[in-house]
């Protein structure tokens, strides 16, 4: 069994101060401020600070040994106290008992033990993402060096395809796209000047002049100063995250509460039977022995052994649905979760931008946008974004434009003054065609003329109020626009910006990351069993609002990150109730919506495939990421769909779902006997001269009892049961275990009377006789009351058990009921039992099934149990 976590805080997600501050100044005032310069920093000055800072590393790796995650394995409530009892039974010669609890304490040390031996994979994997080398500038000379030894102050320098080695301050820039998606969980990159950032932005993330750590240069070239380095950076925060104990999820939660309640009962009540058979029976010795019977009858020894089947047989069950369970207690939370956050890109949308539209003027399709944006991106020089990307997808154009037959002469790079970039072809008729495409309104600024199915008008005030309109609606529907523009030359000379004038317009190019086609049923599936679907994303607002429209979800609002930025705890808490999409997310304000569902008693899941994604996954109940997602996701995640098709994540939680009803019968039933023996126990240990039952016989009923229940992972799970999540509620079992429990005592005291009264067991050399008879009795009711315990419906006649559950059952029965006749009597101290305890057995059989059903469907009827 887990231990509970020690680490109550987690380090935070943030920007260093100074990061922000630097971006506010001109270059020389940033040099000045790190105390470097233009030429970088002197060698003998780099390895001063290198000893200062430390290493450019994010994570240091974990330096915990075997030993040490051993001892946090076996720091668990339950772990000590079966622990002990295996001890104490070992000493005092009871070796039954002592290798029974050995077995279980030792599965559940090791499975704890290989959770915690994993633990530091994930901080592994980041590290290894950034085993690269950076281009620094020191004494004025290039130089390529690792990454771990850049130290604050350096300058460095980027290109197209470079990860940027630090967080960093940009001095130049030409055309610089940085993607972000890691961090921001952005599709499109963002455009990045050097230039002091001047205008309040809610998140650094957002500064036009910073780049971090973890992101990659798309297109263009800069030059930077380093300003943080390490696990001082923004990653790094975020790496920090994933080398901490886990939070405490619902189960383990549950698991412990369950445990506490039964030490608590089994602390007032062992220490009552051990004095009250001392005082009474005056044998002090013999008093003891019982009391650690009880003890052990009392523990639910079988929890660590019945979970650990029930979660094998799951994972098992879920592999078959291409659902890959990488930590077992997760699927019981899966099964338990009430709310399901999202992550949009790559999630919910297909993680990559497609051409979603080619239209002209009057914005209905027209397929010579298309064509000359093909051109456009084809002949075009440097990196491809994404856009460009996009349209080349369109390959069926190659041939039906014959490229081939077209000639590149000239071309006029992006810049981010004109936001727009151009190329002059020759046609295959010999005619000299400038095409641009760009953002809209600057393509509409330096357009005279637009093409109308082929008409070529003249621009008007109201025409060109239209197009804004138009372009305007496309963006608000979380579109990424274009527009593309061309005019005739009437000379191949070399082109310059002076060309991009008189332009004609031509149409718009519209893209969207569009969503996958099983996000939407999915997502339907998951609602109509109980789960509430919330977005998380670190997307525009636009993009992430159609998206969730397009998947079929209710918007009445979305929530950005610089309001849940100003929000407390309270107000957070209020506004992850009613609030189902959140956008313009940082990962540290992910980890705040779940920790904010999860303090208003939610059991919280998290789908999420990024970077990013990291901190929330760690921080959910139940983490789940796909197979297509970066390591850093997969690794922090408990379960991994093999599939893109999120369809499969509905069989997941059924298959939880049904996992956590089989566990929940062994609990009920665990508490329920329990408690009900421990007033039967009471009541013999002041009443009678001798011990109802002894020592060797409560662990041989214990064994049989714990036997009976091992088929409970194999059961069948009625349809009802798993149409709502399934979390632990403790009070629901105290409840059944105040209630039923007693109804196990009324038939031992009537067992007790007909020992006593009809069969004359009333002193001690008849003690055999009466405790076989208890020994019966106890068994077989027990045993029995499993299939009413199991299903809410009528036991065999609406609801079947498991054949294997049914061939236990009767095993044990028949073990029972032969065990005093047998060659091991002598040795259990039984002897045979009068005839006339038989027909009397089987109406005690009849009346405890029929009062112990009618009690459950009471409770049933008021709710108290579900």
């Amino acid at each position: 069994m887990p231990p509970i976590p020690l680490t109550k805080t987690t380090p935070k997600i943030q920007v260093a101060e100074i990061l922000t501050e630097i971006a506010k100044l001109p270059n020389g005032e940033a040099y000045e401020r790190l105390k470097s310069g233009e030429s970088g920093l002197a060698p003998e000055e780099a390895a001063l600070r290198l000893g200062t800072h430390g290493p450019n590393d994010i994570t240091q790796a974990r330096e915990d040994g075997w030993v040490a995650r051993l001892l946090t394995s076996v720091r668990n409530p339950l772990v000590i106290l079966l622990s002990t009892l295996a001890l104490v039974s070992g000493l005092t010669g009871d070796l039954r008992a002592a290798t029974v609890i050995a077995v279980m304490v030792v599965i559940g040390i090791t499975l704890r033990f290989v959770q915690e031996a994993r633990a530091g994979v994930a901080a592994a994997k980041l590290r290894a993402m950034i085993r690269v080398t950076a281009t620094v500038i020191r004494g004025g000379n290039s130089h390529e060096i690792p990454l771990r030894e850049l130290v604050p102050g350096d300058v460095v320098r980027m290109t197209a395809g470079d990860m940027v080695p630090a967080d960093v301050r940009l001095l130049t820039s030409k055309d610089l796209f940085i993607n972000q998606a890691s961090l921001t969980g952005e599709s499109l990159p963002a455009e990045k000047i050097a230039s002091p950032q001047i205008e309040a932005r809610h998140s650094a993330l957002e500064y036009g002049n910073l780049c971090f750590l973890g992101t990659s240069v798309e297109s263009g070239t800069a030059s930077a100063i380093v300003v943080v380095t390490g696990k001082q950076t923004y990653f790094g925060s975020m790496a920090g995250t994933l080398t901490t104990a886990p939070a405490e999820t619902s189960f383990e939660h549950g698991v412990n509460r369950f445990t506490w309640l039964m030490i608590r009962f089994m602390m007032v009540m062992v220490p009552i039977v051990f004095l009250m058979n001392g005082l009474t029976k005056h044998d002090w010795r013999e008093a003891f022995f019982f009391s650690l019977a009880v003890a052990v009858g009392l523990t639910p020894e079988m929890l660590p052994m019945i979970v650990s089947v029930c979660l094998s047989k799951g994972a098992i069950g879920m592999s078959r649905k291409k659902v890959i369970v990488k930590r077992l207690h997760s699927i019981q939370n899966l099964g338990a979760m009430d709310v399901l956050c999202s992550d949009k890109t790559g999630t919910l949308t297909q993680d990559r931008v497609i051409l979603e539209q080619h239209s002209g003027v009057d914005f209905q399709e027209y397929d010579d946008v298309v064509n000359s944006a093909y051109l456009i991106s084809h002949f075009q020089t440097g990196l491809k974004n994404l856009l460009d990307q996009a349209i080349l997808q369109h390959f069926e154009l190659h041939d039906h434009l014959r490229v081939a037959e077209a000639k590149k002469v000239d071309e006029i790079p992006f810049d981010f003054s004109r936001r727009m970039m151009s190329v002059v072809i020759e046609k295959a008729d010999g005619v000299y065609q400038l095409l641009s495409k760009g953002a809209p309104e600057e393509i509409l600024k330096r357009s005279t003329r637009y093409d109308l199915n082929g008409k070529i008008l003249p621009m008007t005030a109201e025409f060109l109020a239209g197009q804004k309109e138009g372009y305007e609606r496309l963006n608000s529907e979380g579109f990424r626009v274009l527009a593309v523009a061309y005019r005739d030359l009437a000379t191949h000379s070399s082109a310059s910006k002076l060309d991009e004038s008189e332009l004609i317009l031509q149409g718009y190019l519209a893209f969207l990351d569009p969503p996958k086609e099983t996000a939407g049923p999915a997502l339907a599936a998951l609602q109509t069993h109980g789960i509430q679907i919330k977005v998380l994303t670190g997307d525009s607002h636009l993009v992430t609002l159609k998206v969730c429209k397009d998947v079929g979800l209710k918007v009445d609002r979305v929530v950005r990150g610089d309001e849940v930025e100003a929000m407390t705890e309270v107000q957070l808490g209020e506004c992850v109730e009613h609030n189902n999409i959140f956008a313009r997310l940082s990962p540290a304000h992910k980890r705040r919506i779940i920790e904010a569902l999860k303090a208003r008693g939610h059991v919280v899941g998290f789908l999420g495939d990024g970077i990013n994604d990291s901190p929330a996954l760690r921080a959910s109940d139940v983490g789940i990421s796909v197979d297509s997602a970066v390591d850093i996701a997969k690794e922090s995640a408990d379960i991994i769909l093999l599939e893109k098709n999120l369809l499969v994540l509905v069989d997941g939680v059924m298959e939880g779902r049904k996992v956590f009803v089989n566990i929940l019968k062994y609990v009920r039933m665990g508490a329920s006997s329990n408690f009900g023996n421990m007033f039967s126990v009471l009541g013999a240990s002041i009443a009678l001269p001798f011990v109802p039952m002894a020592p060797i016989q409560i662990l041989t009923n214990n064994l049989l009892y714990d036997f009976s229940q091992i088929a409970i992972p194999t059961d069948s799970v009625d349809d009802e049961l798993i149409l709502k999540p399934r979390p632990w509620v403790i009070d629901e079992i105290t409840r059944f275990m105040l209630f039923v429990g007693p109804i196990s005592s009324i038939f031992d005291y009537s067992t007790f009377a007909l020992m006593y009264y009809v069969f004359d067991c009333r002193d001690a050399s008849q003690a055999p006789l009466f405790q076989t008879g208890w020994f019966i009795e106890s068994l077989m009711t027990q045993t029995l009351i499993i299939h009413i315990i199991r299903t809410n419906r009528i036991p065999f006649l609406r609801s079947r058990p498991s054949t294997l559950l049914v061939l236990t059952t009767i095993s044990i029965l028949l073990i029972g009921a032969a065990l005093p006749y047998s060659p091991l009597a002598g040795a259990l101290g039984f002897v045979p039992l009068p005839q006339a305890y038989w027909p009397y057995l089987l109406g005690t059989l009849l009346c405890y099934a029929l009062l112990t059903l009618g009690v459950k469907r009471w409770m049933l009827s008021r709710r108290w149990i579900s």
